[in-house]
């Protein structure tokens, strides 16, 4: 039988018997809808954590020496945490110890943060993100600027009392007025707004233009650290490879400074984004083995149901085979007529599993923190595993029909 005729004459018995096609395709449909939508959701995830989350809030090619480290993975114990608060303090010595020991062409920037509330007129913004910096922090964050300028190095050395806002945080204290020049009271100082960052969007929900950027020596350090006292030395390579060579240097010029011994741990922190992105890499490890693993079982659970109805199916047609056979339909016309319908039933419901996955998909994008990203390629290996599965199951149902005695067929009732 050729393969248009089956495919047609398959299609020809589903619209007849819509309700018990329909039964047939609900665990494929499910199968493939959630291979759809938990691919999507990882890789998403996969570029957001790389692109976003690393990039934005550790910087690529970037290492931090900070106190311990800013970002913490797992479990971290009470007893690691009193360690990691006895350690010293990174100071403005050791920051610039590091950057004339640091060989490697670098940018480098000290930072300290803390939260406050930002006061401009009547309006005021609470819990903003308030960070004293120097002036090649935006070079290291990779923080574009959509008006005004960033603070000079000279502003830096002098202490000017000068602001970059973050745009949410811009527009929250001035709508729609132009905020270049305007003053901002932060701990009741009056600082004079220079620039404003490009929009950076969310992270996890979370706003990340929601802040504001001062010289590391203006009026407000005192608020934001104990004298002479940095959270973080920043240092930003042109390479990985430049990056780790760089490390190595700010190490053992910390080694020094600290006094510390070969066989004594570091008391301080080399923070990069390879333990975070590391960290990632294992858990949609886990994700992608796991989670298709709990899919499979609903599209074999699926591949099942299909097997049962069709053979039921042969059972029902078990006259109409004996009259095909007696006719003159051969082994293989029964065959090809049954597993084309078991494929067509399974691929119909791989293709309105991938419609609603794909839905979904754009569903958790729009309305949660979560990322997704549609991938072609899972698409592809739904169809393919949706056609799969009715192959694979329908082979029984079809050659149990196929080798049905047409004599013993036609005497059935």
């Amino acid at each position: 039988m050729p393969f248009f005729e089956a495919v047609r004459l398959a299609l020809q018995t589903i619209r007849a018997q819509k309700l018990k096609s329909a039964f047939s395709i609900v665990g494929v449909f499910i199968g493939v809808m959630f291979l759809i939508a938990v691919v999507s959701v990882v890789q998403g995830m996969n570029h957001y954590m790389t692109d976003k989350f690393a990039g934005t809030i550790l910087g690529v090619n970037t290492f931090r020496l900070r106190q311990f480290p800013d970002v913490q993975l797992g479990n971290v114990t009470d007893s690691t945490w009193r360690v990691w608060r006895r350690r010293p303090r990174v100071t403005y010595e050791d920051a610039q110890a590091v950057m004339r020991g640091v060989t490697i062409p670098v940018s480098a920037a000290w930072e300290s943060s803390t939260r406050a509330a930002l006061t401009a007129g009547r309006r005021q913004a609470k819990d903003v993100a308030v960070t004293a910096a120097t002036e090649l922090y935006f070079e290291i964050r990779s923080l574009g600027l959509e008006r005004g300028r960033a603070f000079t190095a000279q502003e830096v050395q002098a202490g000017v009392p000068v602001l970059v806002l973050g745009h949410e945080l811009a527009e929250k204290l001035f709508e729609s007025q132009d905020p270049i020049g305007r003053e901002v009271r932060i701990f009741d100082l009056p600082y004079r707004v220079i620039g404003i960052v490009e929009k950076q969007g969310n992270l996890f929900g979370l706003s990340l233009d929601k802040f504001a950027v001062a010289p590391a020596t203006a009026p407000l350090k005192r608020y934001i650290n104990q004298p002479r006292v940095v959270d973080a030395l920043a240092m930003k390579a042109h390479s990985q490879l430049e990056m780790r060579e760089a490390m190595s240097q700010a190490e053992a010029v910390m080694r020094s400074r600290r006094h510390l011994r070969p066989r004594e741990p570091n008391d301080f922190a080399l923070e990069t984004a390879d333990e975070v992105l590391d960290f990632w890499a294992k858990i949609s490890r886990v994700l992608f083995v796991a989670l298709p693993g709990l899919v499979a079982i609903s599209l074999v659970v699926g591949g099942i149901v299909i097997m049962n109805i069709m053979l039921v199916a042969v059972t029902e047609r078990t006259r109409e085979i004996g009259i095909r056979k007696a006719l003159g339909a051969k082994r293989s016309d029964l065959l090809s007529q049954f597993l084309s319908e078991t494929v067509v039933l399974s691929l119909f419901g791989g293709v309105l599993g991938v419609l609603v996955g794909i839905a979904m998909a754009l569903l958790v994008r729009i309305a949660t923190p979560l990322p997704a990203s549609i991938q072609p390629w899972s698409v592809v290996v739904s169809l393919l595993v949706a056609s799969s599965i009715g192959l694979f199951f329908g082979v029984y149902p079809a050659t149990r029909a196929a080798k049905l005695d047409p004599i013993v067929a036609l005497r059935q009732e």
